[in-house]
């Protein structure tokens, strides 16, 4: 039997590698000769470096970059096998688990650190960068991105602007005929999760805000100063950024990485399931199991499980799902292909315990799959 596990990561608990591994003993304890192929996955956040960097041999390359708040951070980014691309997080450089909660200020947060990586990544000669838009501390519509990478986002009388989303208050011109020009050089490939745009009520400010700090009272000043950027942006260009699908990631960084930096939109989990060479290994594949931390309606709006449902659905193999929790619709994975899916808590615990206890859960549930696999597999069809 051949079982392909490809699970997420599980936030604030487990990295997609360690899920894989509590799965793999969960399953080895019920079907001793079973083949295990373990294929950690990410759809552009936390973890997407890993498995591209994985499934590669590649490697990973420290870079000291300026953190959300502006002091400096263990910043990173992966260098995949071939050695001409390189896989960028910006939550690497600016990403919430930089910044305490009580500390998240998206007026102050800057972006400037996502630039540092990128001049990095070039500096190592590259000529293709994906750059995974997740878990991001900032709003500022990825200007001290920019403001990294040689552009010049100044007020009306010709002096930078502040980092932050604040700092966006006094912008007037955004001049980039200092870009660096290596940019033009290399291909820029985004791997992203969600659809949003830049404004509105789906938009960056809305949606994704409050997690980084936004407040009632900020959120209209915040979203006014990434209106002025997008239409500042159209004044000098013609580019209109505000309504680009996925727009919204990452503080607006998907619209400016899009719109200056002309870089390309794709689907997260695609870029990385293309990389391991998914369809080809779910063919010889007997079942699939996946997961994350919870799996709900917004799992098959382009999260990492819903694209190795679907592409497993399509080779023919079954799929099992394993979640921390399942929330309210999450039955629509039903109708990407899942076969079933499977809450690790036993009963009701804390999430403190769930959190701690998580690997001995997950390798539970397998455990108790495999048993129900292959008692089912031993049993007569009965006519």
């Amino acid at each position: 039997m051949k079982i392909i596990i490809a699970p997420d990561s599980f936030k604030e608990s487990l990295s997609a590698s360690a899920v894989a591994d509590a799965i793999e003993r969960g399953l080895l304890r019920a079907i001793p000769d079973a083949e295990c192929l373990k294929l950690p996955i990410a759809d552009g956040g936390e973890g997407t470096v890993d498995a591209l960097v994985n499934a590669t041999a590649g490697k990973l390359v420290s870079v000291p970059v300026t953190g959300p708040m502006g002091a400096p951070v263990n910043g990173f980014y992966g260098l995949l096998g071939d050695g001409n691309t390189a896989v960028i997080e910006v939550a690497a450089a600016c990403g919430l688990q930089w910044v305490a909660p009580a500390d998240r200020d998206p007026l102050l947060a800057t972006s400037y650190g996502v630039g540092e990586l990128i001049r990095a990544a070039l500096d190592r000669g590259v000529n293709k960068i994906i750059i995974g838009l997740g878990g991001s501390a900032v709003n500022d519509c990825g200007i001290g991105m920019l403001q990294a990478l040689g552009c010049r986002c100044t007020t009306a009388v010709g002096e930078e602007v502040p980092w932050g989303a604040g700092g966006l208050d006094y912008l007037a011109a955004i001049d980039i005929s200092d870009l660096d020009p290596r940019l033009a050089q290399v291909s820029l490939l985004l791997a992203c999760d969600v659809n949003n745009p830049l404004l509105g009520e789906q938009g960056a400010t809305a949606i994704f805000g409050p997690q980084k700090g936004v407040t009632g009272q900020t959120a209209a000043r915040i979203e006014s100063n990434l209106a002025r950027v997008a239409s500042i942006l159209k004044k000098q260009s013609g580019n209109d950024i505000a309504g680009l699908q996925g727009g919204g990631a990452a503080g607006g960084m998907g619209a400016t990485l899009q719109g200056v930096l002309k870089a390309e939109m794709y689907s997260g989990i695609d870029i990385v399931l293309d990389t391991l060479h998914f369809d080809a290994l779910v063919r010889e594949a007997d079942l699939v199991i996946t997961g994350e931390g919870r799996l709900d309606a917004q799992t098959s709006s382009g999260k990492g499980p819903a694209g190795v449902i679907s592409r497993a659905h399509a080779q023919g193999c079954p799929s099992i799902a394993l979640a921390g929790s399942l929330g309210s619709g999450y039955e629509s994975l039903h109708e990407l292909g899942l076969n079933s899916a499977f809450s690790l808590v036993p009963g009701v615990i804390s999430y403190e315990r769930a959190l701690r206890e998580a690997a001995t859960l997950l390798e539970s549930a397998a455990f108790n799959i495999a048993s129900l696999w292959r008692l089912a597999a031993s049993q007569p069809v009965r006519r």
